[in-house]
């Protein structure tokens, strides 16, 4: 049973997999949403534009039946009478299929967004499998575009056939009238009935829509296995994430050893520990640690100090704590200031050559120092 369970598809889409499968093209897609965009386009721009595409039809027309009798005699001229009546029809229809286009373009942008790929226009040779195709046909997608076809046929035929009905003594009455008047009249009469049907067209459309997204997202669904495994690919292979981690504590223990030649002092626990820290007091409102470790760590922050000539201090109980409270790159407690302070006073007077005495009494408060608060 619980193998069962792992290979339905009952888990969500990731946003991985949504981004991939946008990535390839496969968005969701309403074509009765995109077909009724391009129908009120149509009747919006022809119902604004009709005079402008009339006027241009007749000018072409007129132009059309016109002859020149030197034009004609001449076969040069034949392709500047089509490049002229071409640039004519272009100009006479363009206003209209731009704004097509555009409502095309946007009922594709409200459902889809933006998305471009030249993988939907890859060849794909699986497309061509008869037994796929056959898969196809009897699918519950097909089903429902079959419903949704002979839906649009009848509302749309009925819808249609009643506004005929209901003005078909306006159509009978066109006969009686002047051409021009019956024409305009005719236009009027083909329009509403026109918008009557792209209105019960939307119906269809704009439950279309809602349809499109949840099947999308059906199909898109993940079995359990599915998100398990895009979970490990995400995460990474644990070996190799321990690689990396090694590597980044690696360069992290490069660039803390490359700070110990700029350190003011090192402060040891002669056999566990070294922390060196730096104090400038035009940019610093205390001193800082700038690098610290135990074991071979500290001995080999102690021999960088050797080499660079840092003054390495033993002060067990300061350099317990340092190594336990205090982070790289963060400024000492105010707890510790005291000592840090005898430390940095001994370096300051040792550098003039003052010969001054180790201090022996750290002032280091128990709570701070692990050895102290043990016992």
């Amino acid at each position: 049973m619980a193998e069962d369970s792992d290979l339905e598809k009952t888990e969500p889409a990731s946003g991985r997999k949504l981004q991939k499968a946008r990535d390839e093209g496969n968005v969701p897609r309403s074509r009765e949403f995109s077909t009724l965009a391009v129908l009120l386009a149509s009747g919006a721009s022809l119902s604004l534009l009709g005079i402008y595409l009339f006027d241009g039809l007749r000018r072409m027309m007129r132009d059309g039946l016109s002859f020149d009798v030197v034009d004609a005699a001449d076969p040069k001229m034949l392709g500047v009478n089509l490049f002229a009546a071409s640039l004519d029809a272009l100009w006479v229809f363009l206003p209209i299929g731009g704004i097509i286009l555009l409502a095309a373009v946007g009922a594709n942008l409200a459902v889809s967004g933006w998305v471009f790929t030249l993988s939907a226009i890859e060849a794909k040779f699986d497309k061509l499998n008869p037994i796929t195709g056959i898969g196809r046909m009897f699918s519950t997608q097909s089903l429902v575009e079959l419903i949704k076809a002979l839906l649009k046929g009848v509302l749309i035929a009925g819808v249609s056939g009643w506004m005929i009905w209901v003005q078909h003594d306006a159509i009978l009455g066109l006969v009686t009238e002047p051409l021009d008047a019956a024409l305009s009249h005719f236009a009027g009469i083909i329009m509403f009935t026109f918008f009557a049907a792209v209105s019960a067209f939307a119906l269809i459309a704009l439950t279309d829509v809602p349809y499109q997204l949840w099947e999308y997202h059906r199909k898109m669904r993940m079995t359990k296995e599915e998100v398990r495994q895009e979970g490990k690919e995400m995460e990474g292979d644990p070996q190799i994430k321990a690689r990396i981690r090694s590597m980044q504590r690696e360069m992290a223990r490069r660039r803390m050893m490359q700070a110990v030649p700029r350190a003011d002092v090192v402060v040891v626990n002669p056999l566990r520990f070294a922390v060196a820290l730096k104090y400038e007091e035009n940019r610093m409102a205390a001193p800082q640690v700038v690098a610290k470790g135990s074991a071979l760590v500290a001995q080999r922050i102690r021999e960088i100090a050797t080499e660079h000539h840092v003054p390495i201090i033993e002060a067990p109980p300061l350099a317990r704590a340092l190594h336990r409270h205090v982070e790289i790159g963060e400024a000492i407690p105010d707890a510790l200031f005291t000592a840090v302070a005898q430390v940095l006073a001994y370096v300051y007077q040792f550098n003039h050559q003052m010969n001054p005495a180790l201090p022996t009494d750290w002032r280091v408060p128990a709570k701070f120092d692990p050895e102290m608060r043990a016992s």
